[in-house]
């Protein structure tokens, strides 16, 4: 008898009598599987075999097969399937996108990455580092969201934003698009998209980013009590912020651009895309994929996210824009970024000399002033007044 048919009577014998011992409750599972030397999850595993099966089924599988058994016509056009056309693809996504889903393959991730290293056509990974503890998620969705940016070169010869709002508990992307620059108006914008299609939601992890936080010190702590055009926004919409101090304290956001990074800069490449339309077009379709593969269930089925009330709703481009405050001058003008916004004639009140206003700005350049809650007029980029009518009512 060789070693591992030894080791394998071995370890039958052994689960026999563990077995006998759980199942007259005189041992816990996780005891047991001390005493195997496995996890108490594995443990698990060999009773639904043994139970299912028998004995046998405790038998190491791999024993007697070989990897060297596949043809090697087979082999050869895995390794001729990933040298054509996607030598800069991670295994893992050669291994779901382009071998499993449009080739119907039937071999494991494993299997098809050990050919391709054999084949020197990928390097094997390096050794792990130092362990770390990750951060527990949230349990429920909704409780934190993560928003982040990453600049990358996802077209060839083109450095891209591509700004990203994702559930901790999930993991789940509800917001992601390209632009030229991160900023305000598009960390208002990856809000907005999640509030529409979500709800409300608790608290909001960021880095430190200027657009999020003023930070009197460079690399010290943020100032809460001194907010951003963002942070105003957030404060409007009950939602809380938290800072992060650093790469390990983003964890999930990093891991997440990690595999963005390996695979969608193939896929718009796959695509042709070059253009940043195009590619934002591209996503629409892309981000309910990537969910269905790496999304995970939450602990707490009950959501956290709060559902958008109408009254809300209306309000929601007045809280998701900037706003600034003015005096109203003589001739019954605000000055706005070198515009003069007149305002119009209104029912209740023969003017607004010297009175303090809001300008509301929009992402397409448009404004609005406002008295308290009332709108006195609205503006288009130039500064024009529009719907006169509606401000003469």
């Amino acid at each position: 008898m060789n070693r591992a048919a030894m080791l394998r009577e071995v370890r039958m014998a052994t689960f026999e009598g563990v077995y006998g011992l759980w199942r007259r409750k005189r041992i816990t599972q996780v005891a047991a599987a001390r005493v195997l030397g496995v996890t108490d999850r594995t443990f698990r595993r060999w009773v639904a075999r043994y139970e299912a099966e028998g004995l046998a089924a405790l038998g190491d599988r791999r024993v007697g097969r070989s990897v060297r058994r596949a043809p090697p016509e087979e082999v050869a056009a895995v390794e001729a399937l990933y040298g054509a056309g996607h030598r800069d693809w991670n295994v893992r996504h050669f291994y779901d996108e382009v071998y499993v889903a449009e080739h119907r393959g039937g071999r494991s991730y494993t299997w098809v990455k050990d050919r391709l290293q054999e084949a020197g056509l990928v390097a094997k990974g390096r050794g792990r580092g130092v362990h770390r503890e990750r951060r527990e998620r949230k349990p429920a969705a909704g409780m934190m969201v993560h928003q982040d940016g990453s600049r990358h070169q996802w077209v060839p010869e083109a450095w891209w934003d591509l700004v990203v709002t994702m559930d901790d508990a999930t993991s789940e992307v509800s917001s992601g698009f390209f632009v030229a620059e991160e900023g305000t108006w598009s960390s208002l914008r990856g809000v907005r998209e999640t509030v529409e299609a979500k709800g409300l939601f608790d608290s909001l992890y960021t880095d430190r980013g200027s657009h999020y936080w003023h930070t009197p010190k460079a690399g010290g702590t943020v100032d809460k009590d001194n907010p951003t055009q963002f942070g105003r926004a957030m404060a409007e919409l009950g939602v809380g912020m938290i800072a992060g101090y650093s790469p390990q304290a983003r964890g999930r956001s990093e891991r997440l651009f990690g595999t963005l990074q390996g695979r969608l800069p193939q896929e718009l490449a796959r695509a042709g895309i070059t253009e940043m339309d195009a590619a934002n077009e591209f996503l629409q379709d892309f981000w309910p994929r990537f969910n269905a593969s790496f999304a995970v269930a939450p602990e707490e089925p009950e959501s956290a996210f709060s559902p958008l009330l109408p009254s809300m709703k209306a309000k929601l481009p007045d809280v998701l824009c900037l706003k600034t405050g003015r005096t109203v001058g003589n001739d019954n003008c605000v000055s706005y970024r070198g515009r003069a916004l007149q305002i119009p004639p209104q029912p209740h009140r023969r003017h607004f000399v010297r009175a303090k206003v809001s300008v509301h700005e929009y992402e397409d350049g448009a404004t609005a002033v406002f008295h308290g809650t009332r709108r006195l007029g609205r503006y288009d980029a130039r500064g024009r007044l529009l719907d006169k009518a509606e401000a003469a009512a």
